[in-house]
């Protein structure tokens, strides 16, 4: 049984993670949480956590870790040692907007929680650390192109992947960097945008859909490509299979995997789909883009080529996995 540290394990994407690795896997999940930004004891009550296969375990990854907080993390007893085998670090104030509302807070919590992380990994010496990164660190993509792995990136998620390297090259933590599009799933906030389609459309409320006029007069809407949370954990325990690259062993850069869906759609064309399978009519109006956030992103991609050719399969097909979030989340209104 590996013994697998989580952190962010109430946040949307580490509760799917920790759901699925609980179905799935025989791993052991020790969940590090401050359940102080949109992390929340909600999502983890939707689940029925055996204590001989989880534990929950609160702190603020901004502060150190204390020395009886890693004892508790590493387990073991007082005839045998404890230890860690995995560590997956998915933790981070990610919202976008709050980057932009309160950037030095972000970038300070952000900063603090990866030089924290990595020295807990420089000392415990997992086989791998995960630095869980996003698409959103290569900025906004022209239509055509599709950022592959180490392609020019920049802000605080893209800090924390330079220190992630630095203790790659010198201390040989064993990193690995995963770059996921946007995630899909149960039990998300709902200022996230196909919650709040599902609420709009139940509510028969009208939709914004951000859009660019063209010098030419026509409209461009915005896109993503969209993965399902099951098929994003799913990643991880495909990828701690494989083995990992050491700055010891003569590997200048550690390994880096984008975690990519297959299906790209523009925002009007999601909103569509999320009405249909509602079996309701969609009323939206579009709106331009620089009123959600300077700077706005209106396309995001990544290059999944590498995983794929791999032998990486996402277990759940697109709109099998969206119709699935649509029934949940109606039979639980409570979430929107």
């Amino acid at each position: 049984m590996k013994r697998v540290l989580l952190t962010g394990a109430s946040g949307f994407i580490g509760f799917h993670c920790l759901q699925y690795f609980l179905e799935k896997t025989d791993w052991f999940v020790v969940c590090l949480d401050s359940f102080r930004h949109k992390g929340t004891y909600s999502r983890l009550s939707e689940l029925d956590l055996d204590p001989r296969r989880c534990s929950v375990l609160r702190h603020d990854l901004a502060v150190p870790l204390d020395d009886v907080l890693q004892n508790k993390i590493l387990g073991g007893s007082a005839k045998k040692p404890g230890g860690i085998d995995m560590i997956i670090n998915m933790a981070s104030d990610s919202a976008v907007e709050r980057s932009v509302s309160d950037p030095s807070s972000c970038w300070r919590n952000n900063c603090e929680l990866i030089l924290n992380m990595l020295e807990f990994a420089r000392k415990s010496k997992p086989s791998v650390f995960f630095q869980v990164s996003s698409d959103e660190v290569y900025g906004d993509c022209p239509d055509g192109y599709a950022h592959p792995e180490w392609d020019v990136i920049a802000a605080s998620k893209a800090a924390q992947e330079a220190l992630a390297i630095s203790y790659y090259r010198t201390f040989d933590v064993p990193v690995v960097i995963t770059n996921t599009m946007n995630t899909i799933g149960t039990c998300q906030d709902r200022e996230k945008f196909l919650p709040k389609i599902i609420w709009k459309v139940a509510t028969d409320q009208p939709m914004d859909i951000y859009s660019d006029t063209l010098l030419d007069g026509s409209v461009s809407i915005g896109s993503r490509f969209y993965v399902h949370a099951e098929n994003h954990a799913d990643a991880f325990v495909w990828l701690s299979e494989r083995p990992v690259s050491r700055y010891s062993e003569g590997y200048v850069r550690p390994d880096r995997y984008n975690v990519v869906g297959d299906v790209e759609l523009n925002n009007l064309e999601l909103a569509q789909m999320v009405a249909e399978i509602m079996g309701k009519k969609l009323n939206y109006k579009l709106v331009q883009s620089d009123s959600a956030r300077p700077g706005y992103d209106r396309r995001y991609a990544l290059d999944g080529s590498k995983m794929a050719q791999a032998g990486w399969r996402p277990p759940l097909e697109f709109k099998e996995g969206l119709k699935k979030i649509i029934k949940w989340t109606l039979d639980r209104p409570w979430w929107i």
